[in-house]
């Protein structure tokens, strides 16, 4: 860090803000998501997953609020068979994959220790007693008796995932036969249940808020920095549930469905839901005006992302239904301004120009209750189209572990009573 000034404007808009939910909706029976990552379908260009059968895959997490009581979703959303769980543990997690002696618990499923979640389906734990403190790590053991066929998975989240040939889910600490994989699989949700009430910020995005570009395994995504702040600060317990996937975007299919097909899924449905916050659209913007001369990317990355073309225009549009449906659920929606990405092989003058449009409307148009302004924390004041040297992760598009904790910290907590 420098001792320049980063710090975002926050802007609210008097006009349209709504006052937060101070408490999770009668629905949720207490109920609140304190972790997440959004499922998605099996990616080709990544490489094969391997088939699971006959092994355990651990997870380790870490959440956001905490809570005395826990409960796992499992998810089988993009399976192509139905998903079989031989046997199923969470338990407070040690270093390097392990698991604390005496915390491990039993998960089950309607009261029994194995279940096949349904083809295209998720799956809720029946809740289990496991004190968990605030920003906690939780290891989850899935046994998978059988191969899975087209897993769920979340890739590029910066997190590590083990498997270990047959039923280990109670193994203390990592076998010399563990292998990594470099993404999350088969769980999409923790939520918590805490004696007093807890609401969930929910952020949707692409990669800037999946944070691919910080160091794996050290939980320094700008969502993880602002869950410390909102514990430090004590007061009504606010868990952060990150639904970012990288290359992702707002209205067409990319890397996962558009955030517009996922935003009831991940967004809405969440358990504990209070306030939302929109940090999408750079993705739109970079790929449809992307250089196709050769100077760019390449063919066969540009045919991941179909679909025509976008203007600030079908953005806007796009901005304005997610507005629409968050407020018919009464919750306060925030938006984060586009991030320079000049010096990326995507960037080009039309497409900076688009973004610029989009930031002007974001900033200006009074139709989100709040602006987060992560172009002001980003641009290198010298060179306002480009992030500043020492927040990006190489590559003059995402942020590096700097980079993010400067969102994080920029980040008003006054939105979040």
């Amino acid at each position: 860090m420098t001792g320049t000034d980063t710090t975002a404007t926050t802007t609210a808009n008097p006009r349209t803000s709504t006052t937060p939910n101070s408490a999770a909706s009668p629905a949720d029976d207490g109920w609140a998501r304190t972790w997440g990552a959004s499922p998605h379908a099996p990616i080709e260009a990544f490489g094969p997953l391997p088939s699971f059968a006959d092994t355990t895959l651990r997870q380790v997490v870490r959440i956001s609020g905490g809570g005395q009581q826990v409960r796992l979703r499992v998810t089988n959303e993009y399976g192509t068979a139905p998903l079989a769980i031989g046997a199923a543990r969470i338990a407070l997690a040690a270093p390097d994959g392990g698991i604390r002696p005496g915390s491990e618990r039993v998960l089950t499923f309607g009261g029994k220790p194995a279940v096949t979640v349904p083809t295209g389906a998720p799956m809720l734990s029946d809740p289990v007693e496991l004190p968990a403190p605030a920003l906690s790590e939780l290891a989850v053991s899935l046994y998978l008796p059988e191969a899975v066929k087209s897993p769920t998975c979340h890739a590029m989240g910066v997190q590590t995932a083990w498997t270990i040939p047959g039923n280990s889910v109670d193994a203390l600490a990592l076998p010399a036969t563990a292998r990594s994989l470099p993404l999350q699989a088969l769980i999409s949700g923790i939520d918590v249940r805490a004696a007093a009430p807890s609401t969930t910020l929910v952020v949707i995005g692409d990669s800037n808020t999946d944070c691919s570009g910080t160091t794996p395994d050290t939980n320094r995504r700008w969502t993880d920095r602002l869950a410390e702040r909102l514990a430090e600060r004590g007061g009504t317990a606010v868990c952060v549930s990150n639904q970012g996937i990288s290359g992702n975007r707002l209205l067409n299919e990319g890397l996962g469905e558009a955030a517009l097909a996922r935003f009831d899924r991940d967004v809405l449905a969440t358990p504990g839901l209070a306030h939302v916050i929109v940090a999408i659209g750079l993705g739109d913007i970079g790929v449809s005006y992307a250089p196709r001369d050769g100077s760019g990317p390449s063919p066969e990355f540009l045919a991941m992302f179909p679909g025509a073309p976008v203007t600030a225009d079908d953005l806007i549009a796009g901005y304005r239904q997610v507005i629409a449906r968050a407020r018919a659920r009464a919750v306060p929606v925030y938006a984060s301004t586009l991030t320079p990405y000049e010096g990326d092989d995507i960037y080009t003058p039309e497409g900076e120009q688009v973004r610029q449009e989009v930031n002007d409307w974001i900033r200006t148009s009074g139709a989100f209750d709040a602006v987060l302004d992560f172009d002001a924390v980003w641009n290198d004041p010298a060179h306002p189209g480009r992030i500043r040297e020492e927040f990006h992760a190489g590559d003059h598009l995402h942020g590096n572990d700097a980079g993010c904790r400067a969102l994080g910290d920029s980040v008003d907590l006054t939105l979040f009573q």
